[in-house]
Parts: C-alpha cells; sequence; structure tokens
C-alpha cells in the first residue's frame, strides 16, 4: 500500500513538473530582445478589434478586445475561447515579402494566422512567465499576400502585439 503510494505522488510530482511552464527572459527557446523592444516602444499603433492595416512589418500595436462572445473571427480558432476571455483581429492589407515572420504578445493568449482562407501551422513557439513586457512570441512562413493575425482566449481586453521578420 506503502508503495502503491509513493510511486502515485512521484508520478503527480513529475506531472506537475512538466506542466510548469519555463520562467523568465532566458528561458524562451531563442533570443527574445528585438520581440521585447518592440512590444515596449512608445510609438505602437492603437487598434481595435477588426482594423485593417496596410502598413508593412515591422509592426507594433495594441489592440483593444471584445468579449469573446461577441466576436466573430474571420475562421475559427484551433482553440476554443474559455469563458469570461476576450478575443480579436487585424488584418494586414499590404503584400509583405515572403519569409518567416514573429508574432509576439504581452499577454498569454492564443493566435492564429489566416492566409488564403485557412489557418496557418507555426514553425516554432515560445514563452515563459516572468518575463517583463513579452509572454509569447510564434513564428509563421508567411506568403507575399494580404493576412489576418486572431487574437483569443485574453483575461483582459487588450494585448500588444509586435509582428517582425525572423531572423
Amino acid at each position: 500500500m506503502r508503495t502503491a503510494t509513493l510511486i502515485t505522488l512521484a508520478v503527480l510530482v513529475t506531472t506537475s513538473a512538466l506542466a510548469a511552464e519555463p520562467s523568465g527572459c532566458d528561458k524562451f527557446k531563442w533570443p527574445i530582445e528585438r520581440e521585447r523592444a518592440a512590444l515596449a516602444a512608445p510609438d505602437r499603433l492603437a487598434l481595435i478589434s477588426g482594423a485593417e492595416l496596410t502598413t508593412m512589418p515591422p509592426l507594433t500595436m495594441t489592440i483593444g478586445l471584445k468579449p469573446s462572445a461577441d466576436v466573430a473571427l474571420p475562421l475559427p480558432s484551433e482553440r476554443a475561447a474559455a469563458a469570461g476571455t476576450f478575443a480579436g483581429f487585424i488584418s494586414v492589407e499590404s503584400t509583405l515579402p515572403a519569409g518567416v515572420y514573429s508574432i509576439s504578445m504581452s499577454s498569454n493568449a492564443w493566435v492564429d494566422v489566416v492566409q488564403n482562407n485557412r489557418l496557418l501551422k507555426p514553425t516554432a513557439f515560445s514563452g515563459a512567465t516572468d518575463c517583463d513586457g513579452i509572454r509569447k512570441t510564434v513564428k509563421f512562413e508567411l506568403a507575399a499576400k494580404p493576412f489576418v493575425i486572431q487574437i483569443s482566449g485574453l483575461k483582459d481586453n487588450i494585448v500588444t502585439l509586435a509582428v517582425l521578420p525572423s531572423d
């Protein structure tokens, strides 16, 4: 009986440790100094959900979001939004050079990118708690066509995003 209890406790502790997110700026999978600087820039665009941009990346913006239940995203997100969270989207109408771009966020959120009326799969992602100004960064390979960034699952009604060409 005692052995079974010890094994159960060991499994629970191991599972909790694996589920814990990394903490600290040095725990991102790649250097994030450029993304952190962009997110902290004072000249960020102030947008509301549904805005259409003709500006080319790099872009830094603060987006006002709406309750998830009140937002019709262009395509359903890959992750259902929890009750009481906020969501929104912006359309980038300019044709940018094809390549890999990072989308970095100040808060924990789910990000989808829509291009050619389909959700793109990220090529990489990284995140950590306890890093001032940045919570997550996700990389997407974009074609030289307009795209939409969908944000969902936020506890707050505002988020800061940076869209940068990847190094």
